[in-house]
């Protein structure tokens, strides 16, 4: 009597080990079903040809060899900011602050470029990007501290700090660090021993890229394989646990936001020494916002911030040759993010879960994956927002 009702069971269990492999697959076909047809009733109603339009987008992005290499190329910075930002946010750390970071990391690393010409190649790139995290980490740490030992939170401290990063970079190209002429508000060029190496030129694919994505594996590696990054995670999940198990809130809450810092410093060194060889007042474009998105798409995951950073450089990459053929604003991309993290939210619960939380304190919904965001606790326990 018993066999016939374990064959089902186990056929049974194969249909539902079946059914969830195929659940992430068939979500993320009609994730992007659903934002093709909304972006195609937004064209239309724009007056402009939804097929010519993602054609021309697919053409800037990866419609030739130098295409697909530019995007790689904007990616890059994008990768190090989302990394930064999912690092923090893992420990419910919401770092707003990648961008500042950036900016003082690139800061550190022109600052100390110029000066090493006599440097062997290799000790100077890694001069470069030591002296890129050390300042990022330098910024987050603040942040930190700030949060640490005041209570302040991080997510206006981050936003704040972002300014005075902007300023503080305005102020260095026009004064201390402006170029010997004195004619424009930049610095002085790096060193040629501190600058990357191109590869397959006239590309600007560099080892910046390949930087960016061992950084990412590391990252998922110090997270999910670690007892440090086990202690991280317990935080963003519930902070009142982890400090009655003997976790170092503030310490962790300190060098979780510096570490966030050194990783997004490094990508400012890397833009330094790669791209633009010397500082300019409008360095970044804004990736440090922008990896808040990436980091929201890849869901916290370090692995899927590469791909998803590299879905957001095509996106800015592919939107001038958009509008040059399509004649469609090149603003049309800021749309297409926007609904690509709207509709993220509508299917993943665990994102919206964490995400209300966050905003009002409820408790998320959704299962507790590796790649999900951290929940907050429920109203019940407030002391859980504090650091103990």
């Amino acid at each position: 009597m018993s066999a016939p009702r374990s064959a089902p069971a186990r056929g049974g269990s194969a249909i539902a080990r079946l059914a969830a492999a195929i659940r992430p697959v068939a979500a993320l076909i009609l994730f992007a079903v659903v934002i093709a047809i909304v972006l195609a009733l937004v064209l239309l109603t724009l007056g402009a040809s939804p097929v010519e339009v993602f054609a021309d987008l697919w053409r800037g992005a990866f419609g030739d060899w130098l295409a697909l290499t530019d995007t790689l190329v904007k990616s890059t910075p994008l990768i190090f900011t989302g990394l930064a930002v999912a690092v923090a946010f893992q420990g419910a750390l919401w770092n707003i602050g990648a961008e500042g970071q950036l900016l003082i990391g690139a800061l550190a690393a022109g600052a100390i470029g110029p000066a090493l010409g006599g440097w062997p190649h290799g000790a100077a790139i890694v001069a470069m990007l030591a002296a890129g995290a050390g300042g990022g980490a330098l910024w987050g740490a603040i942040a930190g501290g700030l949060r640490a030992r005041r209570e302040v939170n991080e997510v206006i401290s981050t936003i704040m700090l972002n300014f005075v990063a902007a300023q503080v970079l305005s102020f260095a190209v026009h004064g201390p660090l402006m170029e010997a002429s004195g004619a424009f508000p930049a610095s002085a060029p790096i060193a040629a021993a501190a600058t990357f190496d191109v590869y397959l030129a006239p590309s600007r694919l560099n080892f910046g890229m390949l930087l960016a994505a061992g950084l990412a594996v590391a990252c998922y590696l110090g997270l999910f394989h670690t007892a440090a990054g086990f202690q991280l995670r317990a935080l963003g999940r519930n902070r009142r646990a982890s400090a009655f198990f003997g976790i170092p809130i503030a310490r962790m809450t300190i060098g979780t936001l510096a570490l966030a810092g050194a990783i997004a410093g490094v990508g400012g060194a890397v833009q330094v020494s790669a791209i633009t060889h010397r500082l300019y007042e409008t360095l970044s474009p804004g990736w440090g916002y922008e990896a808040i998105a990436v980091a929201l798409v890849a869901r916290l995951n370090p692995l899927a911030i590469v791909p998803a950073a590299v879905l957001f450089g095509a996106l800015d990459n592919g939107s001038q040759a958009m509008q040059r053929a399509a004649g469609v604003s090149p603003e049309l991309v800021y749309v297409i993010q926007a609904l690509v993290i709207l509709t993220l939210l509508a299917f993943d619960a665990s994102a919206t879960g964490a995400l209300r939380a966050a905003i009002l304190g409820a408790p998320a919904a959704g299962p507790d994956d590796p790649g999900a965001p951290p929940a907050a606790l429920p109203p019940a326990a407030p002391i859980a927002t504090r650091d103990a």
